[in-house]
């Protein structure tokens, strides 16, 4: 993993729904909608972050998903001239930047796959898909094709034919050497992970610092991470944990998890977040809201490299469905500066900003082990300690509508939240609040 990242803090936004360009493109759509998101840069380094990291912005038919030309931004945002100018107004103010790669699959009016339609078998990119041909091979047939998911307007690639390998590395490269730091690879677990290898391999011949994070709901994480090159993927199951620990006042579920998540941190760092582009935003998701906080100060304090959907920060809402259109309640239009943001949100973008300054100050957490100290059903203590020991954390969480006294040995002060330290001059126990939570200095 590139030395850089482990200060990396990314704010993730969707660029096609934050400027209005999908699913209903507003009426002042001037064909640079990429540059909306100038006035909000300023916005992630005032809230602590460091990085940013794009939705996709290449050319697609619909939501971004369905790539039709990987070489040029999507012209509902806006043109190369324009990225050119976010990537230098990024590196003006510091931030890292990380595109979103949509490399296992295509849009149905990719170029490569209407030539297939049009041409038949005998069509030069015939091999970069898993193709069938139930009725003839000739120029008119129709094949059966692989898809990602059932959704028949995603041409799957195959990623076995060396000529994807080429395409997948001349994008990566193509678009690191205009300025991006590192990539998010787009459902890289439909991918299989030794397939990556030789992608990353060549990547990383001429970009060694690109950072590559893959996306990854289930399965064997560490393997993932070992046999594809990736330096990380994202971490859904502690996702999971955190909310609905919450929800069902079951914390075991979360010291349960952290115990997993420590295992693999023995190999690389975790992707994390408690919202994204795909889900829920977290402050709907949370049953009582009074726990939202519990869910930003479990991110910020466990090891991993974490990242704060656009709008969450402001505890913006928006609930995810299955169905046609279904996630376009979580992928909402920004408004046009941060200064027209509700006021009604700023209690929880302070909260984002005192919790992500700590985690800076801490910078060791990046790498953090995480110990249970005590766990109940409603009450939970973490200890997060650095690699060599040189650093410590205590976080208490209570859902509970008494609060109480939970065991904080060695806490020496309150660094975030509410809480009484009690027990001696190095602390001992800590006094929180109903629902409260409170991290302290080991």
């Amino acid at each position: 993993m590139p030395d850089w990242v482990q200060d990396a803090i990314w704010w993730h936004v969707y660029p096609l729904g934050a400027t209005g360009a999908f699913p209903h493109p507003d009426p002042a759509g001037d064909g640079s909608r990429l540059l909306r998101l100038l006035p909000w840069l300023d916005h992630v380094v005032e809230l602590g972050a460091n990085g940013l990291l794009l939705g996709p912005v290449f050319a697609s038919s619909t939501h971004g998903y369905d790539t039709v030309d990987h070489f040029r931004i999507d012209p509902r945002l806006s043109t190369e001239e324009d990225f050119d100018r976010l990537v230098a107004a990024c590196r003006e103010r510091g931030l890292r930047l990380l595109l979103d790669g949509v490399f296992n699959h295509v849009g149905r009016e990719h170029p490569a796959f209407r030539a297939v339609l049009r041409e038949g078998a005998a069509a030069p990119a015939a091999g970069w898909f898993r193709l069938r041909w139930p009725a003839g091979d000739g120029p008119g047939a129709v094949p059966v094709h692989d898809d990602f998911e059932g959704h028949s307007d995603l041409v799957a690639l195959d990623h076995a034919n060396p000529a994807v390998t080429d395409l997948v590395v001349d994008v990566m490269t193509h678009w690191l050497a205009r300025g991006a730091d590192g990539w998010r690879l787009d459902a890289a677990y439909a991918v299989p992970p030794e397939r990556w290898a030789p992608v990353l391999t060549r990547v990383r011949e001429r970009f060694p610092d690109a950072y590559v994070v893959g996306e990854v709901i289930h399965g064997d994480y560490p393997t993932t991470v070992a046999a594809s090159g990736m330096d990380s993927v994202t971490q859904y199951e502690l996702w999971k944990a955190v909310w609905s620990s919450l929800n069902d006042t079951n914390l075991h579920e979360l010291a349960w998890t952290l115990q997993r998540h420590d295992a693999l941190l023995e190999t690389f760092a975790p992707f994390t977040f408690v919202g994204n582009h795909d889900v829920t935003r977290i402050a709907s998701r949370l049953d009582d809201e009074r726990h939202l906080p519990h869910a930003v100060a479990v991110l910020m304090t466990v090891g991993g490299t974490p990242a704060v959907y656009a709008g969450d920060e402001h505890a913006f809402r928006g609930v995810k469905e299955e169905r046609a259109g279904g996630d376009d309640a979580v992928r909402p239009p920004l408004p046009p500066t941060p200064a027209d943001l509700s006021p009604l949100g700023l209690p929880t973008f302070h909260l984002h900003q005192q919790l992500i300054g700590l985690r800076r100050r801490h910078r060791w957490l990046h790498r953090a082990r995480t110990t249970v100290l005590h766990v109940e059903n409603a009450r939970l203590v973490l200890e997060s300690r650095a690699a060599d020991g040189e650093g410590r954390l205590l976080l208490a969480l209570d859902l509970t509508g008494t609060g109480g006294e939970l065991p904080a040995p060695g806490a020496s002060a309150v660094l975030a939240g509410a809480g009484e330290l009690r027990g001696g001059p190095d602390g001992g126990r800590v006094l929180l609040p109903p629902h409260g939570w409170a991290v302290l200095a080991g």
